[in-house]
């Protein structure tokens, strides 16, 4: 090889970042995505705009929401928004939470890499701390029944103050309370998609009703039909009520002009048929998941069955959980043994579209929810409180453990690892008091956000935990006193808490552990090139939101 000949190993539209730059890239991504959700942090949150390249607004404090509509090109913050993500589906609640310890946990774990301590030794002490964490959590934790019904709305009124559902938290929190009990099984454990949250603009969100049922957002098919049906008898068909074509392609000659009327006639009968097998059965209400010819629509009405075409999937199974019939997929096998109950079947406007409400059930094992609002955007994120706080009071049921909210348990969490660090050896000492100050993170943002002195607060909040031993205080935002937080009926599950930092703690750990980015820029129009298009502008973040 010729003396001085560069050797090129990676093509030349390609970014490379290494060792201390990659981790410093790397974190800032982290922390910039923090610090965008940590101001919707608590009662006293603030709220987000977010518009699409449509035009499409959200209004919302809802982490994960906000975190989903964010554009991110970063990989770094895009491995952030995955906790969020996670801690949605794990738990329902507690993203912005998740989210905000991990930004802390990396500002502090460079702080320590600028003191030239090694990225494995971080990850050691945070794992060494993480451990730590799920020992105290299990021991502050307090029982709590699943028949507690006051207790488990506490835990949804928590859950939604600071949404935009607030003003209506008490009612919303007895709803949610009786629509998660309703759809518990026999080994305790909840499918949250029984719980079906349909939502309509256009009255208060004080007129959120709880349906024993479901609501169907679909109309009778045929005007002639009645629109209320009492002690209905349902049928839930997975078939069409049509003339079945032929399996294969097939072509039919008539000749005659009699045979042509004769076929017609067959057709009429067939459908004719299928409505009698109905009507034979005893149902008067039939759902079906695919379609109702014209005719076959005219007999049903004739009949004085109320009917209902091209029904979703899943509407049809939480129909058949609620009413207790069974789906059919040939009509011919329909029979009363079938048939789901219910009080009421009706078809009633709602904000000028028609719904059919199924309600009465005598035993649900799916319920509806009807979220209202004023507007399109309000009625979407009492929708997203409601959801966030399904999902606490189903961790609660499940788990049967609770934890102080208001940041009792991160500054109690915080004191204790302060004291577990004096007994590890080594570097590792450093990274566990570093994990310590990271979760005082969520008292110290909860008061900046209520307008707050960050710092007196945590003070008080810390001496209250050192002199009495409990660890149930925390801070109330709305007057700005260090209280006890279970007697103010601030409670979250503790699944929340275990589930927020161990993902933080992994996600960071992760990142951390990166000491080299290697990228292709986009290719576009233009010549590849500028400032690492494919990462958002990594060296200046210009491509973050």
């Amino acid at each position: 090889m010729a003396a001085g000949q560069p050797v090129v190993v990676l093509p030349e539209n390609v970014k490379r970042y290494m060792g201390r730059d990659a981790q410093r890239m790397n974190i800032l991504a982290g922390r910039i995505i923090a610090e965008t959700v940590r101001s919707t942090l608590g009662p006293k949150g603030m709220d987000k705009m977010l518009v699409d390249d449509l035009g499409d607004i959200v209004v919302t404090n809802d982490g994960v929401t906000i975190l989903k509509e964010m554009s991110v090109e970063h990989p770094a913050a895009k491995m952030l928004i995955e906790v969020a993500k996670t801690q949605e589906k794990e738990v329902g609640d507690g993203t912005t939470t998740a989210v905000v310890i991990a930004g802390e946990l990396l500002r502090k774990a460079e702080e320590l890499l600028d003191q030239n301590v090694h990225p494995t030794i971080v990850i050691k002490g945070y794992q060494l701390a993480l451990e730590k964490v799920q020992e105290i959590l299990k021991e502050i934790a307090v029982d709590v029944k699943a028949d507690d019904k006051e207790m488990l709305k506490k835990i949804a009124m928590t859950s939604i103050t600071g949404k935009g559902a607030e003003k209506a938290k008490e009612k919303l929190g007895d709803i949610i309370v009786e629509a998660v009990t309703a759809v518990v099984d026999e080994n305790g454990k909840i499918d949250k998609d029984l719980i079906k949250v349909e939502k309509k603009e256009g009255t208060s969100v004080d007129e959120t009703e709880l349906i024993r049922g479901v609501v169907i957002d679909k109309e009778r098919v045929n005007p002639q039909m009645p629109k209320k049906v009492e002690n209905a008898k349902i049928a839930l068909l997975n078939c069409p009520i049509e003339v079945k074509e032929t399996e294969t392609d097939a072509k039919i000659s008539i000749t005659d002009p009699s045979k042509m009327m004769e076929f017609i006639e067959q057709e009429e009968k067939m459908l004719k048929d299928m409505v009698d097998e109905i009507k034979a059965s005893g149902a008067n209400v039939v759902f079906c998941q695919k379609g109702i010819d014209d005719l076959a629509q005219h007999y049903l009405a004739k009949a004085g069955i109320l009917a209902v075409r091209r029904v979703k999937k899943s509407d049809i199974e939480k129909l058949s959980k609620a009413t207790g019939a069974n789906i059919i997929t040939n009509i011919k096998d329909l029979t009363a043994e079938d048939l789901g109950e219910a009080g009421l079947v009706s078809e009633e406007k709602v904000a000028g579209d028609a719904m059919i409400f199924v309600k009465e059930c005598k035993h649900p094992k799916a319920v509806t929810i009807l979220a209202r609002g004023t507007t399109e955007h309000v009625v979407d994120e009492v929708a997203r409180a409601i959801d966030d706080a399904i999902g606490v009071v189903a961790c609660t049921i499940e788990d049967g453990k609770i934890v102080a909210g208001g940041g009792a348990a991160e500054i109690e969490l915080a004191m204790r690892l302060r004291d577990y660090a004096d007994t590890v050896s080594g570097r590792e000492q450093l990274a566990v008091r570093g994990f310590a100050d990271a979760l005082e993170v969520i008292p110290r943002t909860l008061a900046e956000n209520a307008g707050l002195d960050a710092i007196e607060m945590l003070v008080n909040l810390r001496a209250k935990h050192a002199t009495e031993g409990n660890a149930r205080y925390g801070l109330n935002v709305f007057s700005g006193e260090v209280e006890d937080m279970s007697e103010n009926g601030v409670v979250e599950p503790l699944r929340v808490k275990t589930q927020a930092i161990q993902s933080a703690t992994e996600s960071s750990e992760m990142l951390l552990r990166i000491d080299d980015v290697i990228a292709a820029e986009k290719l576009s129009g233009k010549e590849a090139g500028g400032d690492m298009g494919g990462m958002g502008g990594m060296g200046g973040m210009g491509g973050m939101m």
